[in-house]
């Protein structure tokens, strides 16, 4: 029994394939893509299109320890698949352009496995334990794309670039690993683009604190945690990203209200006194951060961005409720509009909009709902992470094409799934508890 019950807890889950993905997005340079194929494919989309053929295969039978059953996450995906898979019928009964129907049919291929990934996610993942150990690795992941990031910033090196990978070839997206801004290399570690850099690396850090927090009570070392923690912060502001900056401060609203007081304003005090040691560490940082909000109407790159809204209300009126199809507004043919929001009014309308929202939405209700269930710290903790890390992602939607950029987009609908996963396991856990109240009782 001993030598079964080994053998069980060693056995490879959805963490374990969860773990594969996310080394395959932050690890492995956004440039990639798979060589013997003869379509942009990144191995982390390759990877999510095995998941979902895996989950399909897995709810064919009830002994793989899938999770059936509703969930408010999993119908919120299936309304958001369905309303893309309605304009993509929409948009290809009429005459779409070879150009625009060609990434029409990649976009409908990559959004519909980005939403089976995060079923995918919140079905297979069915303990608090697996969950903890698959984010620590997401952490780990995200940490190695910030040093990456690191020697960018600091010594104008690109370590992505040395890397090659048998059966994958680098593709070019357009996008210069070393942009500048004011005197300072942007960086962007292993992703594509600084804000899509400086997004992901927010995103990783409510989870990191989370881990300081959770080891420090176990009596574990903290310091690899901390220095995760560390270099998360930090890389998100040298990203130089107005995106970032804003992230980090949602970030900090939501621990500072969701955690314990103790825990809370401590933190807060440690983030200030860390900007402030990287404002000496780094000369003209300070003033550079400061400057992209206090003259943001004279800046450039907002100018840029915001040019473009007038034309993109004329081309939603065209197409107002389900819009002109999901990809076809090409950068290269129209115009980019750093606005993932009105671009998904332009491609799918309103009520793609509304779709689009809802996920957000939905993954917060599933995240505080799961914190309210349970009496376990570790999911609690978790719980106040996908708040921040969501609310974080549907404002940087606000301020780019999100869903244009592959790692963004990964990490999002992953912890979207995280979410549904999360309330499932803190439903078992009141279930559990109720059970052990009622049955001394009878």
């Amino acid at each position: 029994m001993a030598d079964e019950r080994r053998l069980t807890a060693q056995r490879a889950d959805g963490a374990t394939l969860l773990i594969f993905y996310m080394v395959a997005l932050l690890v492995v340079p956004a440039r990639f893509t798979i060589a013997f194929v003869p379509i942009t494919l990144p191995p982390a989309l390759f990877m999510a299109m095995c998941l979902m053929i895996v989950w399909f295969a897995a709810h064919l039978v009830d002994h793989l320890g899938m999770a059936k059953g509703r969930n408010a996450v999993r119908t919120i995906l299936a309304i958001y698949v369905i309303l893309h898979l309605t304009t993509y019928a929409l948009a290809t009964r009429r005459y779409l352009p070879i150009d625009e129907l060609s990434v029409s049919d990649s976009a409908l291929i990559r959004i519909v496995s980005m939403a089976a990934l995060a079923v995918f996610v919140c079905d297979a993942i069915r303990s608090g334990e697996r969950l903890s150990r698959a984010l620590r690795v997401m952490v780990a992941c995200l940490t190695v794309s910030a040093f990456v990031g690191l020697f960018q910033f600091g010594l104008g090196l690109d370590l992505a670039s040395y890397i090659t990978l048998p059966g994958l070839r680098v593709q070019d997206n357009g996008y210069s690993a070393l942009e500048s801004r004011s005197i300072f290399f942007r960086p962007a570690g292993t992703v594509n683009h600084p804000i899509e850099f400086g997004l992901v690396c927010v995103l990783g850090v409510p989870f990191a604190a989370h881990f300081v927090f959770q080891a420090k009570d176990r009596g574990e070392p903290v310091g690899r945690w901390w220095t995760a923690l560390s270099l998360l912060a930090l890389m998100a502001i040298l990203s130089l990203s107005r995106t970032a900056i804003i992230g980090l401060v949602v970030t900090g609203i939501v621990m500072a209200i969701l955690l314990p007081r103790e825990r809370g304003l401590p933190l807060l005090g440690v983030g200030a006194v860390f900007l402030g040691g990287a404002s000496i560490v780094v000369p003209g940082l300070f003033g550079t951060v400061t400057s992209m909000f206090s003259n943001i109407e004279d800046d450039p790159s907002f100018q840029g961005r915001t040019k473009d809204y007038d034309g993109a209300w004329l081309e939603i009126a065209k197409h107002p409720w389900l819009g002109r199809g999901f990809g076809t507004f090409l950068p290269s043919k129209y115009t980019i509009l750093d606005n993932q929001y009105l671009l998904t009014m332009i491609e799918n309308g309103y009520l793609g909009l509304i779709a689009f929202v809802l996920l957000f939405l939905g993954a917060i209700f599933a995240a505080l709902r799961a914190r309210a269930l349970s009496r376990d710290e570790g999911v609690r903790g978790i719980a106040m992470c996908l708040v921040a890390a969501m609310l974080t992602s549907a404002l940087g939607a606000a301020t780019f094409d999100e869903l244009a950029f592959s790692v963004a987009t990964g990490m999002t609908f992953m912890l979207i799934g995280v979410s549904g996963a999360l309330l499932r396991i803190a439903r078992q856990e009141a279930a559990a508890r109720k059970a052990a109240e009622v049955s001394p009782a009878s």
